[in-house]
Formats: structure tokens, C-alpha cells, sequence
């Protein structure tokens, strides 16, 4: 029996290492896909908990309600004036930023200056000389209704909100060596309640032009100038 050649033992070993070249070729490329399709899982060791979740924003806080509503005080800086209830007197009360002064006078020889402070729901206690008093309740922004207490006596009033020229004015000077203090209530309708004081006499006040305040006193002209706290 023959040997087969050396040709054909070559071709033989050829052709088998090429099939095996193939089939390693063929089952890299399976293993490789197989590879990529499947994500990498991630190594829980025991015990361990999931990662921190990311915290819930916490919603701002609501604007305070007290400093974002104005105050009825505020809301109704204004002058009024009216008269008490038994028309012998007239009373004027000028309001700025929580706070009033008013003034009380007969237009003759009584008179008080007071002052205080307005709280947040309209209501004023004023203060005076000798004991004066003014408790007062601001109304719907519109007039203030209340009481003076000046010399053992009580005076119901009524001041509603007034309108430029009327209001309160006041006027201090020295007039031929005498010190003069004078207060004017400009009343709606141009009426005008004043007292004068003199070193201590008080009487009744000279008009004042209201559109300048001018008024003269002892042959002198001074001016009288709105009032407020």
C-alpha cells in the first residue's frame, strides 16, 4: 500500500487548520455579542440599603401676613376736623405714620394741644396738659369719632376728614416782647375756631389767610403753618 505523498498530507493539514480558524472565529463573535447585550451587574455586598435619595425641596414659607397687609393707620394719614357735639367747641386731629396730635379749642379762651400714638385698628388715647384727654376711633378711614376731657367736663366730637385749605395750623413768634402761641381750626366750609395766646392770656385768634397761613398779630404779620406729628 502507498503512502499518501507529502503533497496531499500538506493539503490535508491545510485545509484542517482552516476550519479551525473558522469555528474560532464563528464563536468569538457569539461570545462577544452575547457580551454587549447584557449589562454588567452591579455588586450589592450584604446589608448594604439603596443610594441616598435626593431630598425633597422644602416650599418657601408664606410672607408673613402682618408685615404684608398695611395698617389702618397707615392707610388713613389725613387731617379732620369737626365740631363737639354741643357746638361749643371745635376739635381738629392731624394723623401721619401711627401717630396724631390734635387740638381742642373754644375760640375764645379754651384750648389743648394733645398728642399720641394711632394703633392698627383706628383707636387713639391723646395726652395733654393739666390732665386733657382724647380717647378717638378712626371710622372707615373717613372721620374720627370720640371724646375730649379738658377742665372737669366732656365733650362728645365728631371730625371728619378734611380737604386742603382746612386742617389744623399753629403759630409761635415774639410780638413786642410778648410770646405768642396760636392754634386754628380751618373748618370745612372756610369756618375757622382759633385761640390766641399771649404770655399766658389766651383770647380769641385773628383770621389766617389759609392758602399762605398769613395772619397779623399786634400790627405784625407771622405765619401760621399746618400741623402735623
Amino acid at each position: 500500500m502507498k503512502r499518501p505523498g507529502p503533497l496531499l498530507t500538506l493539503l490535508t493539514g491545510l485545509l484542517l487548520g482552516v476550519f479551525l480558524l473558522s469555528l474560532n472565529a464563528t464563536t468569538g463573535t457569539r461570545n462577544a455579542s452575547s457580551a454587549q447585550e447584557e449589562p454588567p451587574a452591579t455588586a450589592v455586598s450584604p446589608g448594604a440599603t439603596a443610594g441616598p435619595t435626593a431630598p425633597t425641596p422644602a416650599s418657601p414659607a408664606a410672607p408673613s401676613t402682618a408685615s404684608a397687609r398695611p395698617s389702618r393707620s397707615a392707610a388713613a394719614d389725613a387731617d379732620y376736623a369737626g365740631r363737639t357735639d354741643d357746638d361749643s367747641s371745635a376739635v381738629a386731629v392731624s394723623l401721619r405714620g401711627g401717630r396724631a396730635i390734635a387740638y381742642f379749642c373754644d375760640g375764645r379762651d379754651k384750648e389743648s394741644w394733645l398728642k399720641g400714638d394711632v394703633e392698627d385698628d383706628g383707636t387713639m388715647k391723646l395726652t395733654g396738659k393739666n390732665g386733657a384727654k382724647l380717647d378717638g376711633t378712626l371710622r372707615d378711614g373717613k372721620r374720627i369719632r370720640g371724646t375730649v376731657d379738658l377742665g372737669g367736663h366732656r365733650y362728645g366730637f365728631t371730625a371728619d376728614k378734611a380737604v386742603k385749605p382746612s386742617g389744623l395750623y399753629r403759630a409761635t413768634a415774639t410780638v413786642r416782647g410778648a410770646k405768642i402761641d396760636g392754634g386754628w381750626i380751618v373748618l370745612p366750609g372756610g369756618r375757622q375756631v382759633g385761640v390766641l395766646d399771649r404770655d399766658g392770656r389766651p383770647s380769641t385768634a385773628p383770621r389766617i389767610d389759609p392758602e399762605t397761613g398769613a395772619v397779623t398779630v399786634d400790627g405784625r404779620t407771622i405765619t401760621a403753618k399746618p400741623v402735623t406729628p
